[in-house]
């Protein structure tokens, strides 16, 4: 498998998440329950909807040694309804899915201050970021 310079890592996730820019507006971070589907092309199924941030406008700074960080954390919003968040779903102001991830209170793509989300009471995005491999 061919491997990346940093420069080229950087480069291909700022195109990357830089879609979550596309649109008129900011773009949306979605936390749900169950299982991940294959992809952000995959729609969504059984998975429950608990919570969703609004990202800042641009979504995050240029990338450095292939990691690109999201601007604006921590972030709160409340929950929507109630269940374990397993994973999130990006997309642009368009609604486009652009990235599936994971979330963790720690060693995740984001974290989260809990992974118990309840209707009406605040959820925290700590931090998030998104790595493109060499």
């Amino acid at each position: 498998m061919p491997t990346l310079s940093n420069a080229a890592r950087s480069a291909a996730v700022d195109a990357s998440v830089d879609r979550l820019n596309n649109g008129s507006g900011a773009g949306k971070i979605r936390i749900y329950s169950g299982t991940k589907p294959a992809g952000p092309d995959t729609a969504i199924t059984s998975q429950t909807l608990l919570a969703e941030f609004t990202l800042s406008d641009p979504v995050a700074a240029a990338a450095s040694n292939g990691v690109k960080t999201l601007s604006g954390t921590p972030k709160t919003t409340t929950g929507l309804a109630a269940g374990t968040a397993a994973w999130f779903r990006a997309v642009d102001s368009n609604n486009v899915a652009e990235i599936d991830g994971t979330v963790g209170t720690s060693g995740a793509d984001l974290i989260l201050n809990t992974l118990t989300v309840s209707v009406g009471l605040n959820l925290e995005l700590t931090s998030g970021s998104f790595t493109q491999p060499a």
